[in-house]
């Protein structure tokens, strides 16, 4: 399931290029979800965890799925971006210290396109 604006705009798309690479790291590692970083350690990479071995925090927010996995980003860094699409990509470059896409000498990227007039609207907490 895609979560959408009211103008029915997915919160978080992703390139081909993107769900290629994703589809990659499936193949060693089936069961993943991605979880926008806040900015500590890896800066604010997309990162790619298997699903075993992240614990989605009470105030994360599911915005939807790529490649049909879960996206998520915490609470409060969903208010700051709350009026934006996040377009997931893939660049050349080290992944996040403890993200799937680490050591592939390609990684996730987060670009952003701000949300026009009424496309953006409250997305309630998504519970685990």
């Amino acid at each position: 399931m895609t979560t959408t604006t009211n103008s029915g705009e997915p919160r978080v798309v992703a390139t081909e290029a993107a769900l290629a690479f994703l589809d990659e790291i499936r193949k060693d590692h089936p069961d993943v979800l991605f979880h926008q970083s806040g900015g500590c350690c890896d800066g604010s990479s997309p990162m790619c965890y298997p699903t075993s071995d992240y614990r989605v925090g009470e105030t994360d927010v599911k915005l939807g799925e790529i490649g049909g996995v879960p996206f998520y980003i915490s609470g409060s860094q969903y208010d700051v971006w709350k009026h934006t699409q996040l377009i997931i990509d893939v660049v050349p470059g080290r992944g996040g210290m403890f993200s799937l896409d680490n050591g592939r000498e390609r990684r996730f990227l987060t670009r952003s396109r701000l949300f026009s007039g009424g496309e953006a609207c409250p997305l309630p907490l998504a519970r685990p």
